[in-house]
């Protein structure tokens, strides 16, 4: 009885620990994961302390540099660009009439005026519509003078009741439709006449021909559409046009009547001028140019369309830039910079405008003043408000001065004023 009774203890005691097993093995997960995001978290923490203690370690370490202060670079009032001259008029010359080519009569470099005979067109089937056109006039005109004498012959007999009002009416109406006959034949005969005038090809102003694309006997088409279109080419060279680019930053002082000198290698020795006469008033967003119009005179033809030129300008004023180290400039993501040390000795990153590159220097259009103390070379992990410790100093400030770079002290500049640190 004794065996029996512990027998069902100790089995009770094992469907206890059976029961109870779930909520162990969840006890001992949740508590390793726990521990396992805990140390995570430190681990985090640990990192971005361990970096704002580098960083701010960094920043507190001086940098070894050595500075240099811009120098200005004055461009003078001219700029030589490329082009390439166009004729002042220019033109292919197209037939306006189908048919075949009689005779041509001027060939290429003639010159040519306005209004004169290039070539001659046979068109037969227009010669024949003309014909046919005025034959058919000539009948409309008859069939009109009919019906103007037999509607006033109808018009008299109705007083004398010989003849009904129908009758008077409808002959009225005849005489109408015929007049109206006659104005239709006589538009058709002239717009036939208008297009047997186009057999006549002739020069739409004076120049000279620089193409000739016919022969005798060629079949032309009307227009200038398909094969064998095109005839002749003509351009006006006693003045020469000249189209060119002028940079964004020059382009509010281009204005109509400024000065041109052109320069060919064909004509090594001599400069052609010319004057500009109109620009588009807008700037390319490609290339952020004004295009502008030089005209140049011609009066012996010497120059000739699709010749290359260099046009130089002279502009209202001369140009002072800054030029500063090519090294000093950082080409980063951020765009252009350069690295100027403050009244504090502090680095700061500046982001500047480009100009051109002049080879060991470089142009900056904005973003630098005169005075500002600038690192011939930075580094690329240069960040704003790190140490700078000065190892050397070349060039002097133009134009006016700020603290001493050493010292610190303030002086003058032009205006007199005291000038204790660089200007924002």
């Amino acid at each position: 009885m004794l065996l029996n009774e512990a027998g069902r203890s100790q089995e009770q005691i094992a469907a206890a620990k059976i029961q109870m097993h779930p909520t162990t093995v969840k006890w001992f997960l949740l508590v390793p994961a726990v521990l396992l995001v805990c140390g995570v978290i430190m681990f985090v923490v640990r990192s971005r302390e361990s970096r704002a203690l580098a960083a701010e370690t960094m920043a507190n370490v001086a940098e070894p540099v050595s500075v240099t202060y811009p120098a200005e670079h004055v461009v003078d009032g001219q700029i030589s660009l490329p082009a390439t001259l166009q004729a002042y008029e220019d033109s292919p010359i197209y037939a306006r009439i189908s048919g075949y080519v009689a005779r041509w009569l001027v060939d290429i470099g003639a010159g040519v005026h306005k209004g004169q005979l290039l070539a001659v067109i046979s068109a037969p089937e227009v010669d024949q519509e003309l014909n046919q056109a005025r034959a058919m006039v000539s009948q409309t005109e008859a069939n009109v003078t009919l019906a103007e004498v037999t509607a006033k012959r109808y018009q008299d007999l109705i007083h004398t009741n010989a003849v009904a009002q129908q009758e008077v009416d409808a002959n009225d109406q005849n005489l109408n439709a015929q007049t109206a006959s006659l104005r239709a034949g006589q538009a058709n005969v002239k717009r036939l006449e208008e297009l047997q005038s186009f057999e006549q090809v002739t020069a739409p102003f004076d120049g000279v021909v620089t193409q000739r694309l016919v022969n005798d006997g060629d079949l032309v088409n009307a227009g200038n559409g398909g094969s064998g279109a095109q005839l002749f080419h003509i351009a006006q060279v006693s003045t020469m046009r000249v189209f060119i680019p002028v940079p964004e930053n020059l382009g509010e002082q281009i204005r109509s009547g400024l000065n041109a000198q052109l320069t060919l290698l064909e004509f090594p020795q001599r400069t052609f001028t010319g004057i500009v006469v109109r620009t588009s008033h807008a700037i390319d967003p490609g290339s952020h140019t004004l295009l502008t119009e030089v005209d140049v005179p011609n009066p012996t033809g010497e120059l000739m369309p699709g010749a290359y030129a260099n046009v130089h300008l002279s502009l209202a004023q001369d140009q002072q830039e800054l030029t500063v180290p090519t090294g000093a400039v950082l080409f980063q993501a951020a765009g252009p910079q350069v690295v100027v040390v403050d009244a504090k000795n502090r680095l700061e990153l500046r982001k500047v405008s480009i100009g051109d590159d002049l080879g060991s220097n470089i142009e900056i259009t904005s973003g630098l003043s005169p005075t500002d103390r600038i690192v011939s070379s930075p580094p690329d992990y240069v960040v704003n408000g790190m140490a700078a410790s000065i190892q050397s100093q070349t060039g002097t400030p133009q134009s006016s001065t700020s603290a001493d770079p050493v010292s610190g002290s303030a002086t003058k500049n032009h205006s007199g004023t005291a000038n204790p640190g660089k200007e924002h």
